[in-house]
């Protein structure tokens, strides 16, 4: 688990080392520095090595540094200054006014001045190998403006190297907005912990690639109080439950998948052959009379209760579905008839266990203002709260809340969890960075996926995944982020083999598998490339 961090949680567990724990600030600068030396020293040694056989000297080592009055800019002139030292020819310059520095950026310049090194106010004109970004840190809350945009451009315009200290200037650092403009970095060095905004996007695009450097600020610094989002990296486990030895289909779980109005088959397969790929027991389609035929060769381990017209036989028969389902999945090609409306209707009034919302269902459910209401209304009551996982992409929760796609994806974070407070619930915000928000506030942005995953029928397997994890007894939260963990490595795995162009729905399903873990029969452990099982 890797925490993600807001403006407001880095600066406070900064303070709290240099103030609580009695860290000097000047040090942990110092140490910031040369963090982001060594990543140029590392580059500098590889360039070196390729340059020897043609016979050059020292090459590629013409290096600016752009420092702004803020600490940041205090670590750009000591990562300038270790530069030198090593040998660099380094340049200086402050757009800034000297008298607005920190005491920290203060003693930099005076260092740097008994080293003999001038700090230039203007823009240099010539042509530089190296650019050290250290205009802006985290604490940019404006738009980028007058001098300062003037240094971004030029920092953009010319063909070096650049290095961002700790996040690109101009990047927002809890959204990843760009403030007015922003410099392209190929290398981001930040400090103690990645920044929201170097992994949402916009930012992501503008950090290039991102090392996060230990400088000596650790977990202790948050005084028992830590972040409330984490992630997980692509070589991480998911959490998955244990599978007893002993157990049978009934252990693994039953779901009752609500799916697939006329002509929309392909919904139902795709999410009954995820519950099932995901290690789920069973799996009881009830879905439109003329899916059957292609369900049944589709997925011929799937059981089938199919309606026609709609009738107080086929209610019976549907409440007898939701007494025997652990979990009741609804949603994927469910459409919006009046038959998809009372099937909603009866799963959120009658389905015992866990219940997954998705896709049309979240539609209905947003055109119903009583059911919501009843949904909310029974969430709250500790007495008839279930397991509850919803799953809508921006439109949908703009639907939900009563706000257009723009505000859902500049707020998807706080809306996030405003509503997976509100209902109890593990609540699935879609998206390029999907969010995971849960009832105690906690939040999980997740880190695998990828554009080819844009496609018909992936989110129908996501329910299916959702389902079939919450299936085996895994509670709402622990389920929605290992559920987006293993359906965006799928879509990695999938692109991998093919082309981000090229991905399916039914290749998520084909690289799931390859994601289960394998047992060894005389280790009891699990081969290689597979993620493991977590020791419940």
């Amino acid at each position: 688990m890797e925490y993600l961090v807001t403006a407001e949680e880095m600066k406070r567990c900064d303070g709290n080392t240099i103030k609580h724990f009695g860290m000097p600030s000047m040090v942990l600068m110092e140490r910031a520095a040369l963090a982001c030396a060594r990543e140029l020293f590392d580059r500098d040694k590889q360039l070196q090595e390729a340059m020897r056989p043609f016979g050059h000297g020292p090459a590629g080592r013409r290096t600016l540094v752009v420092a702004g009055t803020g600490n940041n800019g205090g670590d750009g002139l000591a990562i300038g200054r270790l530069l030198h030292q090593a040998g660099f020819p380094v340049d200086f310059c402050l757009p800034g006014n000297k008298e607005r520095c920190t005491e920290e950026t203060k003693a930099q310049l005076s260092v740097l001045s008994r080293y003999g090194q001038k700090v230039m106010r203007k823009l240099p004109e010539g042509e530089y190998d190296i650019i050290i970004d250290a205009l802006f840190g985290i604490g940019l809350t404006k738009p980028v403006e007058g001098i300062y945009a003037e240094a971004v451009d030029f920092i953009n315009s010319r063909n070096a190297y650049v290095l961002s200290v700790d996040i690109p200037s101009g990047i927002h650092a809890d959204t990843g907005e760009v403030m007015g403009c922003a410099v392209q970095a190929d290398v981001t060095v930040t400090f103690a912990y990645r920044k929201l905004g170097l992994v949402l996007y916009p930012g992501t695009r503008y950090a290039g690639r991102v090392v996060c450097a230990d400088i000596g600020i650790t977990e202790e610094s948050f005084l028992g109080n830590p972040p409330r989002i984490f992630t997980c990296g692509k070589e991480e486990a998911a959490w998955l439950p244990p599978r007893p030895e002993d157990g049978n289909k009934g252990t693994f779980g039953k779901v009752a998948l609500l799916a697939g109005s006329r002509g929309m088959a392909g919904a139902c397969q795709l999410s009954a052959s995820a519950i099932l790929h995901t290690g789920a027991g069973m799996v009881r389609v009830v879905t439109e009379e003329g899916n059957r035929g292609i369900l049944q060769s589709a997925v011929p381990e799937a059981m089938i209760t199919a309606y026609g017209q709609w009738s107080e036989a086929f209610e019976k028969e549907l409440l007898d579905v939701f007494s025997w389902a652990d979990v009741t999945a609804v949603g994927p090609g469910l459409g919006k008839s009046d038959a998809a409306r009372r099937l909603l209707e009866m799963a959120v009034e009658h389905a015992r266990g866990s219940l997954v919302v998705d896709a049309d269902a979240l539609n209905l459910l947003a055109e119903q203002e009583r059911l919501l209401e009843k949904l909310t209304a029974m969430q709250q009551d500790p007495e008839q709260r279930r397991t509850l996982i919803l799953t809508p992409h921006p439109g949908e929760f703009g639907r939900l809340a009563g706000k257009k796609i723009p505000e859902i994806q500049k707020e998807a974070i706080p809306l996030t969890r405003e509503w997976a407070k509100k209902l109890h619930a593990a609540m699935i915000c879609k998206g390029a960075r999907t969010l995971v928000g849960g009832p105690d506030g906690e939040m999980y942005l997740n880190m695998t996926g990828n554009s080819g995953m844009a496609t018909a029928g992936s989110g129908d397997v996501l329910t299916g995944i959702l389902a079939g994890l919450t299936a085996q007894g895994m509670d709402a939260f622990r389920a929605a982020c290992t559920g987006v963990f293993l359906h965006g490595s799928a879509g990695d795995r999938a692109a991998h083999k093919k082309s981000e162009y090229s991905v399916t729905a039914g290749a998520l399903i084909e690289e799931l598998d390859r994601l289960m873990p394998q047992r060894n029969a005389e280790k009891d452990l699990c081969t290689d490339g597979s993620i493991h099982y977590e020791k419940l």
